[in-house]
């Protein structure tokens, strides 16, 4: 009798043929691995958390306890929390081909971008637990930021092209991004929590907004130019600066009101003032859009995503605008948070949702398209926003801004989790990076 049991045949590893499994340690292959990888993680837990904390505000089923206002930690978290990381992702992969030098590498970064997305998190956990660890972890956030930005600084004064101009203007806006938290981080310790909100709204408009207007001039014409043959990329630098101009508007209307100055008689006036300017300032942003191709996008989806983001930018200065006026005639605001969630989901959600999909795409050797389940995801991120924006009517029943807030939780975490697949997995061209 054979007592020996047999072992069974295995076939040696085939050479050649890569491993398919998601690998924690690939994405340390591309900046935009790591930064996009992290970003979709803390979108997904900002997301269901805030979900949660309107449905406690609301029922009250959670009693979550509060030691930070916790519309104060969703402002922030939303402003410097996952967008810097998705910023870093997309200026070390094409900032360096912008500028004509060597990006860093994937590994390099991980220290400053795990820093902004730990002392994030710590920041959520804070706003229940006790203000010092909000603080602490916005501290470490500051410090992954004014990290990043110096990295990023480095490569355009390394850079000797004559067109750093982009690239300059983000890295400006990223250095008032980073004054705007050191100031929010040193308001909320001194219990100034007015102003700690106007240093949000700052970052908001300067850095954010500022970012995405500049890579939106820069790549939304070439975008269009390489899908529709038919439009030209056309993006003179004055459209550039107009822009601008509407941006810096709102930054100094935000200290403005912080500061109410002027007041009395003066105060309608100005306010009609700024109401005509927001208005004049979404007129040009919707003509801009037209004329960069919105209606000949719409026959690509990717690229009807990136054009129909980029007018929500346009109806937010709208909103605003109408906001001003109606304070004058109705003596209050009538629409509240809508043009600034107009602008937050509404812009810069579905830039953020187009953009991060193509360059994901990209660069895992991936076709350049939508497909069904991103379309479906962007439109239901469009009725999440048109939800938010009812939600902040005076009238509107207060279960609708949490199912907004619900609707843009399933949305995120569902593309997030898919993103975020891709970014641990070889690209499916066999290419690397």
């Amino acid at each position: 009798m054979n007592l020996i049991t047999p072992v069974p045949h295995r076939s040696p590893p085939q050479r050649g043929v890569p491993d398919a499994g998601w690998r924690v340690q690939r994405l340390l292959l591309a900046p935009h691995r790591l930064g996009f990888a992290l970003a979709v993680g803390l979108l997904c837990a900002s997301a269901l958390w805030w979900a949660a904390v309107l449905l406690d505000r609301s029922t009250g089923a959670l009693a979550l306890p509060l030691a930070v206002s916790p519309s104060l930690g969703h402002a922030a978290v939303m402003t410097w929390g996952f967008l810097p990381l998705f910023f870093a992702g997309f200026l070390f992969t094409a900032g360096p081909k912008w500028l004509g030098v060597a990006g860093p590498s994937a590994r390099s970064l991980v220290v400053p971008l795990a820093l902004q997305a730990a002392g994030w998190l710590l920041w959520l956990a804070g706003i229940h637990l006790s203000e010092p660890i909000a603080l602490a972890g916005a501290g470490l956030a500051l410090l992954g930021l004014t990290w990043v930005v110096v990295r990023f600084w480095a490569l355009v004064r390394t850079s000797t092209l004559s067109d750093r101009l982009h690239a300059r203007i983000v890295a400006g806006a990223g250095t008032l991004g980073v004054a705007s938290l050191a100031l929010m981080v040193g308001a909320l310790a001194a219990g100034a929590i007015d102003l700690a909100r106007v240093a949000v709204l700052t970052a908001l408009w300067g850095f954010v907004v500022t970012t995405f207007v500049v890579v939106a001039h820069r790549m939304i014409p070439f975008f269009t130019s390489s899908a529709v043959p038919m439009v030209h990329a056309w993006r003179p630098f004055w459209v550039l600066w107009v822009l601008l101009a509407a941006v810096a508007l709102e930054v100094v209307a935000v200290w403005w009101q912080w500061l109410a100055w002027p007041s009395g008689a003066a105060g309608p006036v100005v306010r009609l003032t700024l109401g005509t300017l927001e208005i004049a300032a979404g007129a040009v942003v919707i003509w801009l859009g037209v004329v960069w191709g919105l209606v000949q996008s719409l026959k690509v989806r990717l690229l009807a995503m990136l054009h129909l983001g980029f007018v929500w930018l346009g109806l937010a200065f709208l909103l605003a605008g109408a906001t001003q006026w109606l304070s004058v005639w109705q003596g209050a605001p009538v629409l509240g948070l809508g043009a600034l969630h107009a602008l937050t989901m509404g812009c810069l959600g579905s830039l953020m949702l187009a953009m991060v999909t193509r360059v994901s795409c990209g660069h895992s050797g991936r076709t350049l398209v939508a497909d069904n389940l991103v379309w479906t995801l962007f439109w239901s991120l469009q009725l999440a926003t048109v939800m938010r924006i009812a939600g902040a009517a005076q009238a509107a029943p207060p279960a609708l801004m949490w199912l907004a807030a619900l609707l843009w939780a399933i949305v995120m975490t569902v593309w997030g989790l898919r993103m975020a697949g891709w970014y641990g997995r070889p690209r499916s061209d066999g290419r690397p990076g």
